[in-house]
């Protein structure tokens, strides 16, 4: 049974004597991850996954019935070959026995004494069960681990691998005494500490005699051999010292620091330099050249170590000290009358914003900008503060931005316009604009309201004399390349109404026809005479679909069209128009039969009667015309057919009522007769006819 137990020495080359308190292998965190991708419980199953691992006397996997077969490189590297979840596994342990040949066995001891610890059945993890009980009675006697000490027992190896001596000493402290790895790696770090203290000796005495060529090649030394030695950083950073010119460039962005350098193709470690609450020195690695992980409001210096194979090859390049106090950014500044307005971009984090101005003026501050007023005319100096909560809880301005910018001499504003039609023109008079120019403008769209300042050059065009149709002049104060926007008042110039008649109809109602003016909705149609007068608004849809009919009366009546301006404009009239209509004077006409008793002859009369209502006294009478037509279709004019009699209007106004024969005719019966007036009156007098049958002559 010898060898069977642990705690006796086996006689092989480095072989355990005990179950290891650390695997004490480089990598163990990428082997533990590819571990548990593959939905191992450990690794000795990327091994033995049926089972059968003997770890007692070294690592072993069943090899056929009854034989055994060691780990070695050569099968590692066949499963990791294979196309199996575990092939990852297998090729990181196979780089790892390169390494150290005992590294697997530590691992899979490490992690099956845990295992074990954490009440796992010795049944369930694929041990040989000759080992099983040697292996948990070994179990019994390690020390067992907490969540602290097992993050530095997986961790001491990469950290010492890296040379990070200060945090190899802190995972160390937390180990128990006895195991011999671990007792080996004290060891090998106290006699590396001790290099490390010689070397940061030489190189203070070398600085204190003025020699810092010496210095810095010390100070490398003791950084080479501890990484995260702060002193033999601060040391190369204080020798190192830029002038004017750093070569290595901070440069602050709203929310990270952009580092800059020739980097020449060589491999770079970044450090973060700053100092703790306390005042104590602190040293961060910057993984890439953008570090967003600086607490703003705190000031810091970064380094940058040139490396070969991983290992500081000189001097470190180091910028000036920098406070991450990002500045508002696109600040952009106007002025105003007495006034300077600025805006900008907050940067994320900030906690206010300040405004500093050369005169003593308080500025008014919203969250993306200011306004200054009371200022004089002339240049000004603006800063613009950011402050931050540092991490100590004091706020921390940043350095500023500082601009300048002109007040200029702006016009005095037009307080009141009035407008008052003279003529056929309009009048203007306004207050305020002293020294300045007015000017009277009309917008092309909405008027700017009031108070609103502008560009001498944007301005549109002086308005001229007011021309027909509905316009808002403005009054614009200008001074120089400066105006300001004032009131505005409505003027309209109504369009005449052109190409009014009226014609009168049956029942005292009067047709009116009108030329409608345009960019006129709106008409007002007035009519007087002895019968009384009226008013009518019409619409130009109204008058569109139906025309316009007026109850007038049969008296001669005067009637008048205007435009209907709008609300609350100063109006100027336009030359008005009227139409004068006569009083309701008619002719009617009909014909008469009339048979003679003595021979029995008949005779055929047209009867033609003047009526007007005053009696007469009307408009002038027109002629009027007896017009035939053969067959039983009524003439369309008075040139559609045959004229056979005429009765001039002074006849009729003489005699109110006028007969005459017809005479022979040359057509042959039957025809139609049709009674037309005729001269420029003939529109005046209304021509009553009769039924139509009743003018055929047979």
């Amino acid at each position: 049974m010898g060898g069977r137990e642990f705690g006796h020495h086996l006689g092989l080359p480095r072989a355990l004597s005990g179950l290891p308190l650390s695997p004490l292998v480089v990598g163990y965190g990428d082997l533990a991850a590819a571990q548990h991708a593959a939905g191992l419980r450990h690794l000795g199953e990327a091994l033995a996954p049926a089972g059968g691992l003997r770890v007692l006397d070294g690592l072993y996997v069943p090899s056929g019935p009854r034989a055994r077969r060691r780990v070695d490189a050569a099968l590692l590297d066949g499963l990791a070959r294979a196309a199996s979840p575990a092939a990852r596994v297998a090729e990181l342990l196979a780089g790892l026995h390169r390494r150290d040949p005992q590294g697997p066995r530590r691992a899979v001891l490490y992690q099956l004494i845990c295992l074990l610890q954490e009440g796992c059945p010795v049944g369930e993890l694929g041990v040989h069960p000759d080992e099983t009980a040697a292996l948990v009675a070994a179990a019994r006697l390690r020390p067992t681990l907490d969540r602290r000490q097992r993050e530095a027992a997986e961790s001491v190896a990469d950290v010492w691998e890296r040379r990070r001596l200060h945090r190899v000493r802190v995972l160390v402290e937390r180990l128990p005494q006895g195991d011999p790895g671990i007792e080996r790696l004290r060891a090998a770090l106290s006699a590396r500490s001790a290099t490390v203290e010689e070397a940061l000796a030489a190189a203070w005495r070398a600085e204190e005699r003025g020699e810092p060529d010496t210095a810095t090649e010390r100070y490398l030394h003791a950084l080479d051999l501890a990484a995260d030695d702060r002193r033999a950083l601060r040391g190369l950073v204080r020798i190192q010292r830029p002038g004017p010119q750093a070569p290595l460039r901070a440069e602050l962005g709203s929310d990270h620091i952009e580092l800059e350098w020739e980097r020449a193709g060589s491999e770079w470690r970044l450090l973060c330099l700053d100092r703790t609450e306390k005042g104590e020195a602190r040293v961060r690695e910057v993984p890439a050249a953008r570090d967003t992980a600086v607490p703003l409001g705190t000031t810091v210096r970064y380094a940058a170590l040139p490396l070969t194979d991983g290992r500081v090859a000189g001097p470190p390049l180091v910028s000036h000290r920098v406070l991450f106090a990002p500045e508002v950014a696109g600040l952009e500044l106007t002025d105003g009358p007495g006034r300077i307005s600025g805006s900008w971009r907050r940067p994320p984090g900030a906690e206010e914003v300040t405004v500093e101005l050369d005169a003593a003026v308080r500025p008014d501050l919203r969250a993306d900008g200011f306004a200054a007023t009371g200022l004089p005319a002339g240049r000004h100096t603006v800063r613009v503060v950011c402050h931050y909560r540092a991490p100590d809880g004091r706020l921390v301005p940043s350095p500023g931005v500082r601009a300048t910018h002109t007040v200029h001499p702006w016009p005095q504003p037009v307080h009141t316009l009035t407008a008052a039609p003279d003529g056929d023109t309009v009048r203007f008079d306004w207050t305020g604009g002293r020294g300045a120019e007015v000017r009277l403008v009309v917008w092309p769209g909405q008027a700017p309201p009031p108070g609103t300042e502008l560009r001498t050059a944007d301005l549109p065009p002086a308005a001229g004399a007011p021309a027909a149709g509905h316009r808002r002049i403005a009054a614009v104060s200008v001074l120089g390349e400066r105006a300001l926007a004032g009131p505005v008042v409505d003027v309209e110039v109504l369009r005449p109404v052109t190409g009014l008649t009226a014609r009168r109809l049956p029942g005292g109602e009067a047709s009116v026809l009108l030329d409608w003016p345009d960019g006129t909705s709106r008409l007002t149609v007035r009519w007087d005479g002895p019968d009384g007068g009226g008013e009518r608004t019409v619409t130009a849809h109204a008058y569109r679909r139906g025309g316009l009919r007026l109850p007038v009366g049969p008296g001669d009546v005067r009637i008048r069209a205007t435009a209907v301006p709008q609300p609350d404009a100063v109006v100027v009239t336009a030359a008005g128009t009227e139409a004068v209509l006569p009083p309701d004077t008619a002719i009617g006409y009909q014909l008469v039969r009339e048979r003679r008793r003595l021979r029995g002859r008949s005779r055929t009369l047209l009867r033609v009667t003047l009526s007007s209502p005053a009696g007469g006294g009307g408009p002038e009478v027109p002629e009027f015309v007896c017009v035939a037509r053969s067959g039983t279709l009524r003439p369309r004019s008075a040139a559609d057919g045959t004229t056979l009699l005429r009765i001039p209007g002074t006849d009729l106004t003489r005699h109110g009522t006028v007969e005459q024969e017809l005479p022979a005719t040359p057509i042959p019966a039957p025809y139609t007769l049709r009674g037309f007036l005729l001269g420029e009156h003939a529109a005046a007098v209304r021509l009553e006819e009769p039924s139509p049958a009743t003018l055929v002559v047979r």
